[in-house]
């Protein structure tokens, strides 16, 4: 089991762990170390075991905070999963029926027929005016 020399607060510990785990005590001794340093900052040197004692409920404290907003965020979530899964089995809706006016045949014939005269006038000015 290797041991590992962590920092916190400037004091120096050994502490054992698993093969393997060696970077997570060192984040996890760096986290105590960072509200160590506050601690000694703010007050100036204390006893050992309150500045661990102290750090260690700062950390906790954050890890509380932390704790309260992951199940907030999972809460979210599986409301807006049950949201998801009440659109995906909700029955398709009905078409909607758009109505489209036609234009009856006789307008559309007496278009036509105007359209012709109105062409055959056109040539009829182009022959006159030899254009």
């Amino acid at each position: 089991m290797p041991e590992v020399e962590i920092e916190i607060g400037g004091r120096v510990f050994e502490v054992a762990c698993q093969d393997g785990e060696q970077h997570f005590l060192q984040t996890a001794a760096k986290m105590l170390d960072n509200e160590a340093q506050v601690l000694t900052s703010q007050t100036g040197r204390i006893p050992e075991a309150r500045m661990l004692l102290m750090a260690g409920l700062m950390l906790a404290d954050r890890t509380g905070g932390v704790e309260d907003k992951l199940r907030d965020l999972e809460a979210r979530l599986a409301e807006r999963e049950a949201e998801l899964e009440a659109l995906r089995s909700a029955p398709a809706p009905e078409p909607q029926k758009i109505e489209v006016p036609t234009i009856p045949a006789e307008v559309s014939e007496t278009l036509a027929e105007l359209a012709a005269r109105a062409e055959a006038l056109a040539a009829e000015i182009e022959e006159k005016t030899g254009g």
